[in-house]
């Protein structure tokens, strides 16, 4: 292993790709903590602490947590960067589902490089658009002095001009953002924008084991009192968080391989030809989206719900029902996992477009009909496989509720599951995947003395 890193730096391409990379890594980091101007950031610190502290459990205190990770903590400092680069990926989402159902997005996608080019066009326009917005509804939060504490300084008056000034800033972290996850994407290891947010997520990490070890009663660890861990139960969480992350390793890389021959030819007196490969189809197809969504749409009934209740109490059952760790609100939650997984794997996977493929070049699974039967199975067996995944997308997203319920451990328990975990797991994966990769194309040799690494994007 440790010749495998001193290797990384013998290659100069590689070396430069590495070292560009961490050095991104640190203008993001350094940007997190980039104050917005006219914005008083101790304030900003006790709003967010009473609103956890007052929201804890809800789903608006669950959506804050999430948005200030994917952003690196840069929302609940206010910084800069406090959009993350959340807007462009919204766009980007945007654009791939109108690409299936408007036809000139369509035969754009189709055309190659320049559709592929044009379409990012559209997608950095539409992020300029997406934070102007956000950054608007940001900036009147900032004036409206929640919990009675004033979050503009003496200096900057709350007004239009601080609303604009506001608003160019954090469009500017976003569009900057935006610029250095796609170089990081062309000069870099792995993808920009995934590589970004896995920084923001892992920078969590030390903080929360430390939160967690701090619970420990040192001075008796093995007969603590009520309510206190002792360092049996911390060996325990340790080795269940490990299992975890090797399980999410095991179903990331899940594979069903379609075996797919292909038709002999006969040219002369040469046969060519006949050859049989394997097609992969990955267990969780859709990623790391559908938990993405759901959360995301499970705000909306919690927020409406309690402004009525407010009003009408008659609205409190409601809003009582959709408050996280609830019955209603993990079912509601586990069941839009396994729509958005069914639905997210019908927009990527095309199974009668990749039949017709298959009949064009002269392939055929062995004992299917090409064609239309093949598309048919080729459906089946992605149902089939759709439904392992989505379960296991369940269980992962749940977990941090169960462990905050049960052993009461607070925010350490995203650490046991949730978007966090399952996009550094797919992240660093796809990482090592590709310095794998050059190392072998020089004739090194990998992380792995036998088989290989396979990428989440592998095919």
């Amino acid at each position: 292993m440790l010749r495998t890193f001193t290797n990384i730096f013998r290659v100069p391409d590689l070396r430069k790709k590495v070292l560009l990379t961490l050095l991104m890594i640190a203008i993001f980091r350094v940007g997190t903590y980039v104050p917005l101007p006219g914005v008083n950031t101790a304030g900003v610190t006790q709003v967010v602490e009473r609103f956890r502290e007052g929201g804890r459990g809800t789903v608006a205190a669950k959506a804050l947590n999430l948005i200030d990770l994917f952003t690196g903590g840069g929302l609940g400092r206010c910084t800069v960067f406090a959009l993350g680069i959340m807007p462009y990926i919204s766009a980007s989402i945007i654009f791939q589902l109108l690409a299936t159902v408007i036809k000139p997005l369509e035969e754009l996608q189709r055309e190659g490089e320049a559709g592929r080019k044009k379409i990012n066009q559209y997608t950095r326009y539409a992020t300029v658009g997406l934070c102007l917005v956000q950054s608007m509804f940001m900036s009147s939060w900032i004036e409206g002095a929640p919990f009675s504490i004033q979050l503009v300084t003496p200096k900057m008056a709350a007004g239009p001009w601080f609303e604009l000034s506001t608003m160019v800033a954090l469009t500017a972290g976003s569009v900057f953002l935006m610029w250095l996850g796609e170089t990081l994407t062309e000069h870099g290891i792995g993808n920009g924008i995934s590589v970004l947010i896995m920084a923001g997520i892992i920078d969590r990490i030390p903080s929360s084991v430390r939160q967690l070890w701090n619970q420990v009663h040192w001075d008796r660890p093995f007969t603590p009192a009520a309510g206190e861990m002792n360092v049996i139960m911390l060996a325990f969480f340790f080795i269940m968080y490990v299992g975890i992350v090797v399980g999410v390793v095991i179903i990331t890389q899940g594979q069903r391989r379609v075996t797919v021959q292909q038709a002999k030819h006969t040219r002369g007196h040469r046969v060519y030809g006949g050859q049989r490969h394997y097609m992969p189809l990955r267990v969780n197809q859709a990623g790391v989206i559908p938990v993405i969504f759901a959360q995301s749409l499970l705000t909306f009934p919690n927020i409406i719900f309690g402004s009525l209740s407010a009003r009408w109490p008659v609205f409190a059952f409601v809003a009582a029902a959709f408050q996280m760790g609830s019955f209603t609100y993990t079912f509601i939650y586990v069941l839009m996992i396994f729509f958005f997984c069914y639905f997210w794997t019908a927009v990527v996977f095309n199974p009668i477009k990749m039949a017709d493929e298959m009949k064009q070049y002269g392939h055929f699974v062995p004992g299917i009909r090409p064609g239309k039967m093949t598309a048919q199975y080729l459906e089946r067996l992605m149902t089939r496989i759709t439904l392992a995944g989505a379960t296991f997308l369940a269980c992962i997203a749940i977990l941090p509720q169960f462990m905050q319920k049960t052993f009461d451990m607070g925010a350490t328990a995203y650490l046991y599951g949730g978007t966090g975990l399952l996009i550094v797991v797919g992240v660093a994966l796809e990482i090592v995947q590709k310095i794998e990769s050059h190392l072998m194309m020089r004739h090194y040799e990998g992380f792995m003395k036998r088989g290989r690494i396979r990428s989440r994007s592998s095919r």
